[in-house]
């Protein structure tokens, strides 16, 4: 009956252990911390890249949203010979505030040596 007891006292003495450390402060703080900018980019870059199969080139713009982030990348789609008739695309992507994609879409494709044609108030 000894063992039992023992066997009781030291699962009772884990389940308080276990029950102080999630009490523990710096846990909560460590679940609530969001991603930096920089983090945010990294991961929408490689998400994107893993969904849709291209490595995105350079991020065109970046913004935080009320729901999370927005951001233009723009990747290779087809690669061609002279470099400058390449065929790229701007694709819009949008993450959660944890910086995970939340959706995306393309917005335009376009060579990668032609400018874009200016036009009055903006887009």
């Amino acid at each position: 009956m000894s063992n039992t007891k023992n066997t009781e006292e030291s699962q009772g003495s884990q389940e308080t252990q276990d029950s102080q450390e999630s009490h523990n402060p710096k846990d909560n703080n460590r679940t609530t911390k969001r991603p930096s900018p920089m983090e945010v980019l990294r991961q929408a870059r490689g998400q994107l890249a893993e969904l849709t199969g291209m490595e995105a080139e350079s991020v065109s713009s970046f913004e935080q949203t009320e729901e999370g982030w927005a951001l233009e990348v723009e990747v290779l789609e087809l690669e061609r010979v002279p470099d400058t008739m390449s065929l790229m695309a701007s694709y819009q992507v949008e993450l959660d505030p944890d910086g995970q994609l939340t959706g995306y879409r393309r917005v335009r494709r376009y060579e990668r040596g032609r400018a874009d044609a200016h036009r009055p108030g903006g887009r």
